[in-house]
């Protein structure tokens, strides 16, 4: 498993003497070279996941492997780079200080130092004091900082956390660079639209447990075909003998059907010759946001 995947939980349980069971028997395999979404509400059990994998809280039980190693071992964290929660730096020292402090703690060398303020777009800002830097600014920082031993997985906590939304886009643009080539990123996120658009594959988390995991495509499921007509009951019998009972369902005066959205005009064409009058046929997909909502339990709006 060492050669496809970075990550590899089994069972992986966190359990706080209060009593509170934060993370419960997580199964999760992260694999080298994808952008890894790892998805829930506030409180699921992201950061305490992630606190284990990087070996700054140990598991009431189960295993982790993590970059070939074990979770806190000096040559798992030597491939590591992590930003948990909200970055930390001297508020007097400026963003280039700031790293030069880091990578001396890191074993990173001086130049990397230059090349990691390039890569987060803060070059020209690294001489102001990180005390005045704006939230975006600090996130990009703290990104810097996780990159500074040129890590095989980066570890990224919310990194969007507190950003307005250009910050948003610029943090979700920097992702994606980061995750080219053979780099792997395993991003926290409770932001539906931001999983979806720089992920690969994402792990939905929901009261400790991990409720589903596979690619963003295979989650969603496949696209159909959304019908408005009238009569409704005679376009509904017309699409069973067409489709199958199976792929028929409605919902709030919309026939949803579960079909390639190419027969839209045979669609069209046996409604219409029935005497149906068709008002709306048009392609649809589940979007993540219903998805997630209905593996979490969650409602819409809380």
């Amino acid at each position: 498993m060492e050669n496809t995947t970075i990550v590899e939980t089994h069972s992986l349980t966190k359990r706080y003497g209060s009593g509170v069971l934060a993370v419960d028997s997580v199964d999760m395999s992260v694999r080298r070279g994808e952008v890894y979404g790892f998805l829930g509400p506030n409180g699921a059990g992201k950061t305490t996941t992630l606190r284990m994998l990087v070996g700054l809280i140990r598991p009431t039980s189960g295993t982790a492997t993590v970059a070939g190693q074990a979770p806190g071992s000096p040559a798992g964290l030597a491939r590591i780079g992590s930003l948990i929660e909200s970055p930390g730096f001297y508020p007097y020292l400026s963003g280039r200080e700031n790293l030069r402090v880091v990578a001396d703690l890191a074993g990173a060398k001086q130049k990397r130092v230059d090349e990691v303020l390039e890569m987060v777009e803060l070059t020209s800002r690294a001489g102001r004091k990180f005390g005045t830097y704006s939230t975006g600014m600090k996130q990009r920082l703290g990104v810097a900082g996780a990159l500074l031993k040129d890590p095989d997985l980066l570890i990224l906590d919310e990194p969007t956390n507190g950003l307005d939304p250009q910050g948003m886009a610029e943090m979700r643009k920097l992702i994606k660079d980061i995750g080219q080539g053979d780099r792997t990123v395993l991003l926290s996120s409770h932001l539906l639209g931001e999983v979806e658009q720089i992920c690969d594959r994402v792990g939905v988390i929901s009261g400790g447990k991990l409720v589903s995991q596979s690619t963003v495509r295979e989650l969603i499921g496949e696209k159909g075909v959304l019908v408005r007509a009238d009569p409704s009951d005679r376009a509904a019998e017309i699409l069973n003998r067409m489709f199958g009972a199976a792929a028929v369902s409605r919902q709030d005066g919309l026939i949803h059907l579960a079909t390639d959205p190419k027969h839209s005009i045979d669609i069209n064409r046996e409604l219409v010759g029935a005497g149906v009058g068709v008002s709306e046929l048009r392609p649809y997909e589940r979007s993540l946001e219903e998805v997630f909502f209905q593996l979490t339990g969650e409602k819409q709006g809380s």
